[in-house]
């Protein structure tokens, strides 16, 4: 959920975190019946990775461009798009390899805008 985390920091509303906390805890619910209290260190790191994200757009959101911004949701959500095709198994695709595209989104956006 990197890019929920980060829109929530930019200010773009807290809906994806939200719902992806609450399907987590669904999961998590599952998860502990099998595995037992250790689920709940998960949590742990769920908090500290998201709440960085969360701070990291905090800070970049006050210079970030709008151009920025959408190509980096437009990247996320493709992303979006392989994990779907990988749940579905349609197409086996390796999604984390895919995640530096998220920082070579804003770069390829700022060198479209400048051409003429």
């Amino acid at each position: 959920m990197v890019m929920g985390s980060i829109a929530d920091g930019l200010g773009q509303g807290y809906q994806q975190p939200a719902l992806k906390a609450v399907v987590d805890g669904f999961a998590a619910v599952a998860f502990a019946a099998t595995f037992g209290v250790g689920v709940m260190a998960s949590a742990l790191t769920i908090l500290v990775v998201q709440g960085s994200l969360t701070v990291l757009g905090t800070l970049v959101g006050g210079f970030l461009p709008d151009t920025h911004v959408s190509a980096m949701t437009a990247t996320g959500g493709l992303l979006l798009i392989g994990v779907a095709l990988r749940l579905l198994r349609v197409r086996e695709l390796r999604v984390a390899d895919l995640l530096p595209a998220l920082l070579v989104a804003p770069l390829l956006a700022k060198i479209a805008v400048r051409l003429p």
